[in-house]
C-alpha cells in the first residue's frame, strides 16, 4: 500500500462488523483505522487525519449523531457516512441535517460502499 492511500476511520462498536468493513476497505487499497466509541474516534481522528469516516449510529456512550456533530464542529469538510442496522427516516434526516453525506444500511452492500467512497474521495 502506498502512502497516498486514502484514509478511512471506522467507528463501530461491533468488532465483527468493524473487521468486515476494515478487511473489505483494505482489500480495495484504503488505509483503515478503527475506533469502538465516538470519544475514541474524536481522539483518533486527530492523529490519523482520515479522509472519510464511516460512523455507526447506535453505540454505547456518545451515539453516532452526537459524534457526527462533534466531528463536523472540528472538521466541517470531512465526509462522514452513517452506517445503521435499522433505517429510520427521521434519524436519516437528522444525520443529513448534521452534515452526513451518506446513510448506509447494514448489512453493508460493499459495491455500493466502494462506489460511494470513490465518488466522495475522487
Amino acid at each position: 500500500m502506498t502512502s497516498t492511500a486514502k484514509r478511512v476511520l471506522i467507528v463501530e462498536d461491533d468488532p465483527a462488523i468493524a473487521r468486515l468493513l476494515r478487511d473489505n476497505l483494505q482489500f480495495e487499497g484504503f488505509s483503515v483505522e478503527w475506533s469502538r466509541t465516538g470519544r475514541d474516534a474524536l481522539a483518533l481522528s486527530n492523529r490519523f487525519a482520515p479522509d472519510l469516516v464511516l460512523l455507526d449510529i447506535t453505540m454505547p456512550g456518545m451515539n453516532g449523531l452526537e459524534t457526527l456533530k462533534r466531528i463536523k464542529a472540528i472538521a466541517p469538510d470531512l465526509p462522514v457516512a452513517m452506517v445503521t442496522a435499522v433505517f429510520m427516516e427521521e434519524e436519516a434526516k437528522r444525520c443529513f441535517e448534521a452534515g452526513a453525506y451518506e446513510y448506509i444500511s447494514k448489512p453493508v452492500d460493499f459495491e455500493h460502499l466502494k462506489t460511494a467512497l470513490l465518488m466522495t474521495l475522487s
